[in-house]
């Protein structure tokens, strides 16, 4: 068993893998269900499907709320592992479901632990660097997200329809990953300190609702809706909102890969601007823009690499917008609450994250996707401004660790 902090190289690595399991793990359903649709295998229909893919949403909420208080109780390292292993063993018995009713179960349980990897993956990583990099800790664990849904993508290109290899995958990725994660994986120096701190200067997490920092955590619950909301709206309904507006369909689906593109590119820029700016002011700034670009698309394009830069420059401010809200919960919240903090942050936008695909869904029927859902989109990333610009722009109100 390791506890000792001083490994900063192991604790960046594997927070990294273990956030791109959760971006392989989410996309893994939406690559499967075209398939289980045109094949009806397990008796799959477009209503059981969508429930499934809730069920899996409303898991990965429940996994991220709960994970917060333990992580602050019995530390990060332990947490971690568990929360992999758990999705893990109940991912790789997904295939072997015989209908939706136990697919939808296993996809929940998974998402349970799903749910917690994130946030404390993103706290750990926030403590094993020191306080004024923590936008680009976070910012940078994020892309892992991203290169595990292209690594999904690529795989069910590969095997062509077989939806049982893309659950097999991720769930033995993750067992791979628990014993390196045993042996290597440190807990956080700042948990630890905070655990030995005199009783008089403990933060509990039920404090965050206190006055001392109630304003400030309904604030970042309010951005985390609103920039889960984009993110999860604009990658489910981009292609369909783009072929309603008249592009052809080719088009419509290629601009879904180039706004992640952007969302990569924007990760590692709004990371290093933010440790020199201020998160606050840069994450402001970030919605602002996203603002903007969303409400310019909802004018017809007819340049197609104009039309793709817009694309690309929505993908670099709508996903680094969000991901900022959790460096600043990080940066602000003191160790012995912070887990609580970023696994609620993180739990209150997976709520946006259901809204955001259903609402557009909701515009798709009634025909009005275009341009109504840009402006929509424009108006959740208004909201999102509005919420980072009221929160406090100082940094954590009580005495945390700083890791040299």
């Amino acid at each position: 068993m390791t506890t000792s902090p001083q490994r900063p190289a192991w604790t960046a690595a594997l927070c990294w893998l273990t956030v791109l399991i959760e971006g392989y793990d989410l996309v893994a359903l939406g690559a499967a269900i075209p398939t289980l649709l045109r094949t009806h295998e397990l008796g799959f229909t477009p209503a059981g499907a969508t429930a499934v893919a809730t069920v899996s949403l409303v898991g990965v909420g429940i996994g991220a709320a709960c994970i917060g208080p333990l992580t602050d109780r019995f530390g990060r390292r332990g947490m971690l592992i568990w929360s992999v292993l758990l999705f893990s063993l109940f991912t790789l018995a997904i295939p072997l479901s015989p209908n939706v009713a136990v697919f939808g179960v296993l996809r929940f349980a998974a998402g349970l632990g799903l749910g917690a990897c994130m946030p404390v993956a993103l706290t750990m990583m926030s403590e094993s660097l020191p306080e004024r990099r923590r936008a680009s800790a976070n910012t940078v664990t994020m892309t892992g997200y991203h290169v595990g849904a292209v690594l999904t993508s690529l795989l069910a290109l590969a095997v062509a329809g077989d939806w049982r290899v893309l659950f097999y995958g991720g769930g033995i990725v993750g067992l791979l990953v628990v014993p390196v994660m045993w042996l290597r994986l440190p807990e956080s120096a700042a948990f630890l300190a905070a655990r030995q701190a005199p009783e008089r200067d403990r933060v509990r997490p039920r404090d965050l609702l206190g006055p001392r920092f109630r304003r400030t955590i309904l604030t970042v619950w309010a951005g985390s809706f609103m920039g889960l909301l984009l993110v999860y709206g604009l990658n489910t309904w981009l292609p369909q909102l783009m072929a309603t507006a008249g592009y052809p369909l080719a088009t419509s689906i290629s601009l879904l890969l180039v706004l992640n593109v952007g969302a990569i590119a924007g990760l590692l820029v709004a990371g290093a601007v933010a440790d020199r700016f201020g998160i606050k002011r840069v994450a402001v700034i970030w919605f602002a823009a996203a603002a903007l670009l969303l409400a310019a698309l909802s004018l017809r394009v007819d340049s197609e690499p104009l039309l793709n830069v817009l694309v690309l420059l929505t993908g670099v401010f709508v996903f680094s917008a969000q991901v900022l809200i959790f460096g600043y919960v990080a940066h602000y919240f003191p160790a012995a609450a912070r887990g609580t903090a970023l696994g609620l942050t993180s739990a209150v936008g997976r709520l946006g994250s259901i809204l955001g695909p259903f609402v557009t869904g909701m515009l798709v029927t009634a025909g009005v996707a275009y341009p109504w859902g840009f402006w929509f989109f424009a108006a959740v990333a208004v909201l999102g401004m509005a919420a980072m610009a009221t929160v406090a722009g100082r940094t954590a109100p009580a005495s945390d660790v700083r890791v040299a």
